[in-house]
Protein backbone atom coordinates (compact mmCIF):
# COMPACT_ATOMS: atom_id res chain seq x y z
CA UNK A 1 0.00 0.00 0.00
CA UNK A 2 1.34 3.42 -0.94
CA UNK A 3 2.14 5.76 1.96
CA UNK A 4 -0.39 8.44 2.75
CA UNK A 5 0.51 11.74 1.04
CA UNK A 6 1.44 14.68 3.29
CA UNK A 7 -1.35 16.81 4.68
CA UNK A 8 -1.49 20.01 2.63
CA UNK A 9 -1.77 23.01 4.95
CA UNK A 10 -1.98 26.78 4.51
CA UNK A 11 -1.02 29.02 7.41
CA UNK A 12 -2.77 32.36 7.85
CA UNK A 13 -0.10 34.58 9.37
CA UNK A 14 3.63 34.14 9.77
CA UNK A 15 4.21 35.34 13.32
CA UNK A 16 5.71 33.49 16.26
CA UNK A 17 2.87 30.97 16.59
CA UNK A 18 2.84 30.00 12.92
CA UNK A 19 6.63 29.83 12.69
CA UNK A 20 6.88 27.65 15.79
CA UNK A 21 4.18 25.35 14.48
CA UNK A 22 5.89 24.96 11.10
CA UNK A 23 9.21 24.10 12.76
CA UNK A 24 7.71 21.24 14.75
CA UNK A 25 6.30 19.15 11.89
CA UNK A 26 7.81 16.24 10.02
CA UNK A 27 7.18 15.08 6.47
CA UNK A 28 3.59 14.11 7.29
CA UNK A 29 2.62 17.78 6.80
CA UNK A 30 3.44 20.04 3.87
CA UNK A 31 2.99 23.78 4.29
CA UNK A 32 2.09 24.76 0.76
CA UNK A 33 0.99 28.35 1.39
CA UNK A 34 1.37 31.18 3.89
CA UNK A 35 -0.98 34.17 3.92
CA UNK A 36 0.59 37.53 4.77
CA UNK A 37 -0.36 41.19 4.76
CA UNK A 38 2.83 42.46 3.14
CA UNK A 39 4.08 40.21 0.33
CA UNK A 40 7.18 42.37 -0.23
CA UNK A 41 8.70 41.85 3.23
CA UNK A 42 11.72 39.56 3.41
CA UNK A 43 10.84 36.12 4.80
CA UNK A 44 13.85 33.83 4.37
CA UNK A 45 12.47 31.39 6.94
CA UNK A 46 9.30 30.44 5.03
CA UNK A 47 8.68 26.70 4.56
CA UNK A 48 10.41 25.45 1.45
CA UNK A 49 8.18 25.83 -1.59
CA UNK A 50 5.42 27.67 0.28
CA UNK A 51 3.43 30.08 -1.83
CA UNK A 52 2.76 33.57 -0.46
CA UNK A 53 -0.92 34.54 -0.45
CA UNK A 54 -2.46 37.96 0.07
CA UNK A 55 -6.03 37.37 -1.11
CA UNK A 56 -8.37 34.65 0.22
CA UNK A 57 -9.44 33.71 -3.30
CA UNK A 58 -5.91 32.39 -3.85
CA UNK A 59 -6.68 29.50 -1.50
CA UNK A 60 -8.67 27.86 -4.29
CA UNK A 61 -5.61 27.04 -6.35
CA UNK A 62 -3.65 25.34 -3.56
CA UNK A 63 -5.44 21.96 -3.27
CA UNK A 64 -5.55 22.23 0.52
CA UNK A 65 -6.60 19.86 3.28
CA UNK A 66 -6.49 22.37 6.14
CA UNK A 67 -6.21 26.13 6.59
CA UNK A 68 -4.87 27.19 10.01
CA UNK A 69 -5.23 30.76 11.29
CA UNK A 70 -2.72 32.45 13.59
CA UNK A 71 -2.97 36.07 12.48
CA UNK A 72 -5.53 37.86 14.67
CA UNK A 73 -9.30 38.15 14.86
CA UNK A 74 -9.67 40.30 11.72
CA UNK A 75 -8.29 37.45 9.61
CA UNK A 76 -10.91 34.94 10.77
CA UNK A 77 -13.92 36.07 8.68
CA UNK A 78 -11.79 37.03 5.68
CA UNK A 79 -9.84 33.79 5.29
CA UNK A 80 -12.16 31.43 7.16
CA UNK A 81 -15.23 32.09 5.07
CA UNK A 82 -13.31 31.48 1.83
CA UNK A 83 -11.74 28.30 3.16
CA UNK A 84 -15.00 26.82 4.41
CA UNK A 85 -16.86 27.77 1.22
CA UNK A 86 -14.25 25.74 -0.66
CA UNK A 87 -14.92 22.73 1.59
CA UNK A 88 -11.57 23.03 3.43
CA UNK A 89 -11.36 22.71 7.22
CA UNK A 90 -10.47 25.98 8.98
CA UNK A 91 -8.62 25.99 12.32
CA UNK A 92 -9.13 29.11 14.45
CA UNK A 93 -6.62 30.45 16.97
CA UNK A 94 -8.12 33.96 17.34
CA UNK A 95 -11.33 32.78 18.94
CA UNK A 96 -12.24 36.27 20.20
CA UNK A 97 -13.58 36.86 16.69
CA UNK A 98 -16.59 34.79 17.72
CA UNK A 99 -17.69 37.33 20.27
CA UNK A 100 -19.62 38.29 17.14
CA UNK A 101 -22.35 35.64 17.31
CA UNK A 102 -23.56 36.43 13.80
CA UNK A 103 -20.11 35.67 12.40
CA UNK A 104 -19.94 32.38 14.29
CA UNK A 105 -23.35 31.32 12.99
CA UNK A 106 -22.51 32.32 9.42
CA UNK A 107 -19.21 30.45 9.38
CA UNK A 108 -20.71 27.38 11.05
CA UNK A 109 -23.44 27.26 8.41
CA UNK A 110 -20.89 27.74 5.61
CA UNK A 111 -18.93 24.78 6.97
CA UNK A 112 -22.05 22.63 7.23
CA UNK A 113 -23.26 23.36 3.71
CA UNK A 114 -19.85 22.69 2.15
CA UNK A 115 -18.85 19.60 4.11
CA UNK A 116 -16.04 21.36 5.98
CA UNK A 117 -15.28 21.84 9.67
CA UNK A 118 -14.76 25.00 11.68
CA UNK A 119 -12.23 23.91 14.31
CA UNK A 120 -11.39 25.89 17.45
CA UNK A 121 -8.00 24.93 18.79
CA UNK A 122 -7.64 25.08 22.62
CA UNK A 123 -4.73 27.51 22.61
CA UNK A 124 -3.23 28.20 26.03
CA UNK A 125 -6.00 26.36 27.90
CA UNK A 126 -6.26 23.00 29.61
CA UNK A 127 -9.50 21.15 30.28
CA UNK A 128 -11.40 22.30 27.19
CA UNK A 129 -12.11 18.74 26.05
CA UNK A 130 -13.41 17.80 29.50
CA UNK A 131 -15.69 20.85 29.62
CA UNK A 132 -17.08 20.11 26.16
CA UNK A 133 -17.75 16.50 27.17
CA UNK A 134 -19.36 17.54 30.47
CA UNK A 135 -21.82 19.74 28.59
CA UNK A 136 -23.47 16.59 27.22
CA UNK A 137 -24.75 15.74 30.71
CA UNK A 138 -25.22 19.28 31.93
CA UNK A 139 -23.08 22.15 33.21
CA UNK A 140 -24.62 24.65 35.61
CA UNK A 141 -21.85 27.24 35.91
CA UNK A 142 -18.42 28.03 34.46
CA UNK A 143 -15.87 30.52 35.76
CA UNK A 144 -12.57 31.25 34.01
CA UNK A 145 -9.95 33.35 35.80
CA UNK A 146 -7.12 34.82 33.74
CA UNK A 147 -4.17 35.86 35.92
CA UNK A 148 -1.18 37.72 34.48
CA UNK A 149 1.60 40.01 35.71
CA UNK A 150 0.63 43.70 35.61
CA UNK A 151 3.02 44.29 32.71
CA UNK A 152 1.05 41.82 30.58
CA UNK A 153 -2.03 44.04 30.87
CA UNK A 154 -0.28 47.21 29.64
CA UNK A 155 -1.78 48.62 26.49
CA UNK A 156 -5.24 47.30 27.36
CA UNK A 157 -8.29 48.82 29.10
CA UNK A 158 -6.82 47.48 32.36
CA UNK A 159 -4.75 50.67 32.53
CA UNK A 160 -7.91 52.68 33.14
CA UNK A 161 -9.45 50.19 35.57
CA UNK A 162 -6.59 49.95 38.08
CA UNK A 163 -3.12 51.35 38.77
CA UNK A 164 -1.05 48.54 37.31
CA UNK A 165 2.22 50.06 38.46
CA UNK A 166 1.40 50.20 42.17
CA UNK A 167 -0.21 46.83 42.87
CA UNK A 168 1.04 44.82 45.84
CA UNK A 169 -1.40 41.93 45.72
CA UNK A 170 -3.54 40.12 43.15
CA UNK A 171 -6.25 42.51 41.95
CA UNK A 172 -9.34 41.60 39.95
CA UNK A 173 -9.99 44.60 37.73
CA UNK A 174 -12.63 43.20 35.36
CA UNK A 175 -15.47 40.69 35.60
CA UNK A 176 -18.00 40.06 32.85
CA UNK A 177 -19.34 37.37 30.59
CA UNK A 178 -17.14 35.85 27.90
CA UNK A 179 -18.57 37.86 25.01
CA UNK A 180 -18.02 41.19 26.78
CA UNK A 181 -14.53 40.17 27.90
CA UNK A 182 -13.38 38.99 24.48
CA UNK A 183 -14.65 42.22 22.92
CA UNK A 184 -12.91 44.42 25.49
CA UNK A 185 -9.67 42.41 25.63
CA UNK A 186 -9.45 40.64 22.22
CA UNK A 187 -5.76 39.73 22.53
CA UNK A 188 -5.24 39.30 26.25
CA UNK A 189 -8.45 37.35 26.87
CA UNK A 190 -8.82 35.62 23.52
CA UNK A 191 -9.37 32.24 25.21
CA UNK A 192 -12.43 33.50 27.07
CA UNK A 193 -14.48 32.61 24.00
CA UNK A 194 -12.86 29.17 23.78
CA UNK A 195 -14.09 28.35 27.27
CA UNK A 196 -17.52 29.75 26.47
CA UNK A 197 -18.01 27.80 23.26
CA UNK A 198 -16.78 24.58 24.86
CA UNK A 199 -19.20 25.01 27.74
CA UNK A 200 -22.38 26.96 28.42
CA UNK A 201 -22.02 29.84 25.98
CA UNK A 202 -20.66 33.40 25.91
CA UNK A 203 -23.47 35.01 27.90
CA UNK A 204 -23.46 32.49 30.77
CA UNK A 205 -19.69 32.05 31.20
CA UNK A 206 -18.08 34.26 33.85
CA UNK A 207 -14.60 35.63 33.13
CA UNK A 208 -12.46 37.36 35.76
CA UNK A 209 -9.28 39.23 34.82
CA UNK A 210 -6.61 39.56 37.50
CA UNK A 211 -3.30 41.40 37.67
CA UNK A 212 -0.89 39.70 40.08
CA UNK A 213 2.41 41.51 40.84
CA UNK A 214 3.93 38.24 42.07
CA UNK A 215 2.99 36.23 38.97
CA UNK A 216 5.84 35.01 36.80
CA UNK A 217 3.63 33.31 34.21
CA UNK A 218 0.20 33.69 32.61
CA UNK A 219 -2.26 31.47 34.47
CA UNK A 220 -5.69 30.17 33.61
CA UNK A 221 -7.97 28.73 36.28
CA UNK A 222 -11.12 27.03 35.05
CA UNK A 223 -13.94 25.90 37.34
CA UNK A 224 -17.22 24.26 36.37
CA UNK A 225 -19.89 22.17 38.03
CA UNK A 226 -23.08 20.41 37.04
CA UNK A 227 -24.69 17.01 36.69
CA UNK A 228 -21.37 15.60 35.42
CA UNK A 229 -19.57 16.52 38.66
CA UNK A 230 -17.00 19.24 39.33
CA UNK A 231 -14.09 20.42 37.20
CA UNK A 232 -11.14 22.47 38.45
CA UNK A 233 -8.20 22.96 36.10
CA UNK A 234 -5.26 25.34 36.39
CA UNK A 235 -2.37 25.91 34.02
CA UNK A 236 0.65 28.24 34.22
CA UNK A 237 2.01 28.92 30.75
CA UNK A 238 5.63 29.54 29.89
CA UNK A 239 6.14 32.22 27.22
CA UNK A 240 6.93 31.35 23.64
CA UNK A 241 10.66 32.10 23.14
CA UNK A 242 10.01 33.80 19.80
CA UNK A 243 7.38 36.09 21.35
CA UNK A 244 7.25 36.41 25.17
CA UNK A 245 3.75 37.92 24.97
CA UNK A 246 2.43 34.61 23.63
CA UNK A 247 2.08 31.40 25.64
CA UNK A 248 4.07 28.48 24.30
CA UNK A 249 1.02 26.23 24.60
CA UNK A 250 -0.87 28.39 22.12
CA UNK A 251 1.55 27.29 19.41
CA UNK A 252 1.78 23.71 20.67
CA UNK A 253 -2.01 23.34 20.66
CA UNK A 254 -2.11 24.52 17.04
CA UNK A 255 0.48 21.87 16.17
CA UNK A 256 -1.56 19.17 17.88
CA UNK A 257 -4.77 20.24 16.15
CA UNK A 258 -3.16 20.11 12.70
CA UNK A 259 -1.32 16.87 13.50
CA UNK A 260 -4.60 15.16 14.42
CA UNK A 261 -5.62 15.53 10.78
CA UNK A 262 -2.58 13.58 9.66
CA UNK A 263 -2.05 11.07 12.47
CA UNK A 264 -3.30 7.50 12.59
CA UNK A 265 -3.65 7.88 16.38
CA UNK A 266 -5.67 10.81 17.68
CA UNK A 267 -5.82 11.78 21.36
Amino acid sequence: MAPKPPLRVALIGWGAIAQTAADLFDESVEFVAVAVRDPDAQRPDLPSGARLLTNPTELLGCNLDVVAEAAGRDSVPRWGSESLAAGVDFVVSSVSAFADETLLNQMTETARVNGARLIIQPGALAGVEALAAAKLMGVDAVEHRIIKPPSAWLGTPAETLCDLGSLHEPTMFFSANAAETASAFPKNANVAMTTALAGIGPEATTIKLIADPKAATNRHELSAHGAFGKLDVAIANSPLPANPKTSALAALSLVRTIANHASALVI
